[in-house]
């Protein structure tokens, strides 16, 4: 066994390669078997460029919610004041510029699976309202008084140390125990030296035939 997932081909979505037969990395795909069925909050740790994303699409397609929808975000790359609306959604008129209803990226990954990529990056307001979608299984848009049940699996990523912050008091403990109901530490290519060769040999013969070389 090499490591690889490679499913449905030609659908952008659903093509995942996971390369690797180094005894770091089978740890790793050992945690997608046995995970990727399951409703629990997984949280992903590890440098940036280790490919959290990709695990995270692994446990989706390869699992139960695979017929659901697969929304990604990066906590980091939205501006605070616009993350909460993408999250959470709004109702016309709840601020200038809400001209209809809008669902948020949360409620819109219901009978799927979300995943929040750089979650240590959240303020401390968001956090709090991503608590309450842990705990009780439902969201309020902005501007409305109602709850709406969503049914999501959610998966988290970061390449902070959230024990530090936690420690330091910039990320909720509380919040830090509901995401990290299962850890799946991606180590660095440094430590899967084994791997280097295939996946030399992967991404040479991926290129050559873009270039036609």
């Amino acid at each position: 066994m090499n490591g690889l997932i490679n499913q449905k081909a030609g659908e952008p979505d659903r093509d995942i390669v996971l390369l690797g037969r180094s005894d770091a990395f089978h740890r790793v795909l050992d945690l997608i078997d046995r995970l990727k069925d399951l409703d629990t909050p997984v949280f992903i740790s590890g440098e940036s460029g280790t490919g959290k994303e990709i695990i995270a699409r692994a446990l989706h397609y390869r699992g139960a919610r695979a017929g659901g929808r697969f929304i990604a975000v990066n906590g980091g790359a939205i501006p605070e004041n616009l993350l909460e609306s993408e999250l959470f959604g709004y109702a016309r008129g709840s601020f200038t510029g809400a001209l209809r209803d809008k669902p948020g990226l949360i409620e819109e990954a219901s009978g799927g699976t979300f995943f929040l990529d750089e979650v240590g990056d959240l303020g401390y307001p968001l956090q709090a309202k991503l608590l309450r979608v842990l705990q009780e299984h439902e969201i309020r848009r902005i501007g409305e008084t109602r709850n709406r049940a969503v049914d999501v699996r959610f998966i988290s990523a970061t390449n902070k140390n959230l024990d530090r912050e936690v420690r330091l008091g910039r990320f909720r403990e509380d919040l830090y125990y509901r995401l990290r109901v299962v850890p799946i530490d991606v180590p660095p290519l440094r430590e899967r030296r084994d791997d280097l060769e295939l996946l030399l040999r992967h991404f040479i013969a991926r290129y050559g035939e873009e270039i036609g070389k």
